[in-house]
């Protein structure tokens, strides 16, 4: 399996040098030559698998640079009990009839970027010695709330890399930002940007394609790479918690074997969902594939019209982890559906970075409304489906699930789909307690952010997350806040490199 660049398909490389890199260097994205196939035996045998042993099988069929010793090292040390609250490291819980929760949000940083980023330093520390890399590896992170923590604790201290997480300083929870800015480790160092994610997500690529800063890194035996879903060793193991859920519906008796389910993905870099469409394309019987976006719906636009237009309003919400206007992994879809062309892919691109806006062919329209519907839901609406969620099923949805839920809800009332659906569920409540606590009309103004959390255990009983808990007594480490121009300065600073 070799790996093309979306806007350079002569480009071939290894899984190693991909997920090393990152980025390709002509400032596309790669993917993997071939999307490889599982069959229903395949599904079948994954039933009776722990969470690793899924994990390695999908891995085999995309790093097959990898030995199996190699694979093995990276999902035994990442899947864990040590890691994640719970030995099958994601749950499957039902809502109600046909409708199951896949909780994702069971790892250290208590959101669904940790089911990648407890492996991908495996992956990316592996993948350095198989190419015979002598340079440390330096992680840019620009992030919307979650990727940054969840990146932060899967690279605090891990030997021959340093990592840089930016975030939008209005733009995250208080208990997201307490969690970047109390982060321990000697390797890693966070800074907020006056803008919002969207200017974090542009300084980052600036950089990563600076030929300047390049040189300068490699004078001083240094490498970037990316831990956001640009990078293929971030977006390959969330193909397997898809893959793992069928196999899972399967194995209890929730679905029969072949049987078609819907997967519903509360998504702003689009990320998460290409991961479903991946699993689709390898085997898993998907009937429909359903994008919920916040107030902040260029996806849903989109993906209904075949126009992509960032020029519009930027809301900041209550489900900050998905206030983005420029979906990334999108482009990796797009090169898969308009039959790989990447002039094609450049040309829209360029319109994109030019005018911020582009209109795909009416053949790439025609698939977007095959594999995918797409729905929004505002504020007012995302705290009526949290409230509605509790009273009718006892269960308590972050700010983000519940967009999803209400889109679900939305799809079924206007097409009568009772297609069992999988929906996934990408954050804990905890993380968001102000938010909830208002949705269900527990809100005090007056209460701190640790007894917010106190008081949604009060209403809820859902158990506190350690690593949540643990946060009140920290101390802030990182408390810098630069303009988006200055990155690539600060850049250079913290790594002792002067211009």
């Amino acid at each position: 399996m070799y790996y093309k660049s979306t806007r350079d398909s002569s480009v071939n490389v290894t899984s190693a040098q991909a997920i090393a890199q990152g980025i390709s260097k002509d400032g596309g994205l790669f993917v993997p030559s071939s999307i490889p196939k599982i069959t229903f035996e395949d599904i079948k045998a994954m039933g009776d698998m722990s969470y690793p042993d899924r994990a390695a099988f999908v891995f085999s069929k995309y790093l097959t640079d990898f030995s199996d010793a190699e694979i093995r090292y990276c999902v035994d040390n990442a899947y864990t009990d040590k890691n994640f609250d719970t030995k099958n490291i994601c749950e499957l819980a039902q809502l109600f009839n046909g409708t199951y929760m896949l909780e994702l949000w069971h790892g250290p940083t208590c959101a669904f970027k940790d089911m990648a980023l407890q492996i991908l330093p495996y992956l990316i520390t592996t993948s350095s010695k198989k190419i015979n890399l002598d340079k440390k590896v330096v992680i840019l992170v620009a992030t919307s709330g979650d990727t940054g923590k969840a990146a932060l604790e899967g690279f605090k201290d891990v030997e021959g890399t340093q990592i840089m997480v930016f975030y939008p300083v209005n733009g995250v929870s208080e208990m997201q930002k307490k969690q970047m800015t109390t982060q321990e480790g000697e390797n890693v160092s966070v800074c907020a940007i006056k803008g919002n994610f969207d200017d974090a997500q542009n300084g980052v690529k600036a950089i990563f394609t600076d030929d300047e800063v390049e040189d300068e890194l490699s004078n001083n035996g240094l490498m970037f790479s990316s831990a956001n879903s640009i990078n293929w060793g971030r977006l390959a193991p969330q193909i397997i918690y898809y893959v793992s859920s069928y196999a899972q519906l399967v194995k209890d008796g929730k679905a029969e074997l072949g049987e078609k389910i819907n997967i519903v993905v509360p998504t702003g870099n689009f990320g998460n969902i290409l991961a479903a469409y991946y699993a689709k394309k390898m085997g898993i019987p998907v009937n429909k594939l359903i994008c919920a976006s916040n107030s902040n719906n260029v996806l849903t636009d989109f993906i209904n019209t075949g126009v992509y237009d960032k020029n519009r309003q930027f809301y900041t919400t209550i489900s900050p982890s998905m206030d983005i206007l420029i979906s990334s992994n999108l482009e990796r879809l797009l090169y898969h559906i308009c039959g790989e062309n990447d002039s094609q892919i450049r040309e829209w691109f360029t319109e994109l970075s030019d005018c911020g806006k582009y209109e795909v062919s009416d053949k790439v329209k025609a698939v977007l409304k095959e594999e995918f519907f797409a729905g929004f839901c505002d504020d007012k609406q995302t705290k009526a489906c949290i409230k509605e969620q509790y009273d009718k099923n006892s269960y308590v949805c972050d700010t983000h699930t519940a967009v999803a839920v209400k889109v679900y809800e939305d799809y079924r009332e206007k097409t009568g789909d009772n297609t069992k659906t999988v929906i996934a569920s990408t954050a804990s409540p905890y993380k968001f307690s102000n938010s909830v606590l208002e949705a269900l009309g527990e809100f005090d103004p007056s209460m701190g952010e640790f007894e917010l959390v106190d008081k949604l255990y009060e209403v809820s009983k859902l158990t506190v997350p350690k690593s949540l808990a643990e946060l009140k007594g920290k101390d802030i480490r990182f408390n810098d806040t630069i303009d988006k121009s200055e990155m690539k300065d600060f850049v250079l600073k913290s790594l002792g490199i002067s211009k």
